[in-house]
């Protein structure tokens, strides 16, 4: 007997489709240089998506042009001060925040999903994140975005009984690997690099003077944004 092969897919968030862009005025006011990304608050009943994501997103902000500020680091000065759990990190002063660190920008995560599906034909896994990137010395918004991304695997299977062991052999191997820890990867760099919603290039990235002068070029009528700040080019 013949096991079909596995397909996986990766679906692009459908709720852009009719989403405006977002207004890049703040950012390009507050273009910030550093991050400094906060353990995210896990809305789930999966124990490990906190540390999944944190495992991803260094390397798709620092693609993206930006010094992220080492995450273990700030974990354990967060608890050895007090701070023991992401939301009363997440509850720290800015202005305490640019007294220990000196970081341009904090982003804020939310997982709001972190599930694998395992049926008899198929096996799905959902992320579902929520960033906002917030400016340091002023509290400003710069960003935020709501992403869900979904990678399926299907058996293919000619008939029931390939398809039942195939499924059983993918829910093994899902186990074993932890698809979310691969769909966060891509979930992280996808939205980070999002050419119409994603992040502005960071001054690290080699793109970053012309890609900024585009955005500039395309800005809206100037709003109440505070007045711009030079970045700290770490």
């Amino acid at each position: 007997m013949r096991v079909a092969g596995i397909v996986l897919l990766m679906a692009a968030p459908s709720h852009l489709a009719c989403k405006a862009p977002p207004d890049y005025g703040a950012f390009l006011d507050h273009h910030p240089a550093s991050i400094l990304v906060l353990p995210p608050l896990n809305e789930t009943a999966d124990v490990n998506a906190a540390d999944a994501f944190l495992s991803t997103v260094s390397t798709a902000l620092a693609e993206c042009g930006y010094y992220v500020f080492p995450i273990a680091v700030v974990d354990r000065m967060m608890k050895e001060n007090g701070r023991p759990t992401p939301g009363e990190m997440h509850r720290v002063p800015l202005e305490k925040i640019q007294e220990v660190f000196g970081a341009d920008a904090v982003l804020f995560v939310v997982i709001k999903t972190w599930t694998t599906q395992y049926l008899v034909f198929d096996t799905s896994t959902t992320v579902r994140l929520e960033y906002r990137l917030v400016d340091v010395d002023t509290g400003t918004e710069l960003w935020r975005q709501e992403r869900t991304f979904t990678r399926s695997s299907s058996s293919g299977a000619p008939d029931p009984v390939s398809a039942i062991l195939v499924a059983l052999v993918t829910a093994v191997v899902s186990a074993v690997s932890a698809p979310e820890w691969g769909l966060a990867t891509r979930a992280n760099r996808a939205t980070f690099e999002d050419a119409g919603f994603g992040l502005l290039r960071g001054p690290r990235h080699p793109e970053f003077e012309s890609h900024r002068r585009r955005k500039l070029a395309e800005r809206k009528p100037p709003g109440d944004h505070a007045p711009p700040r030079a970045s700290n080019h770490h």
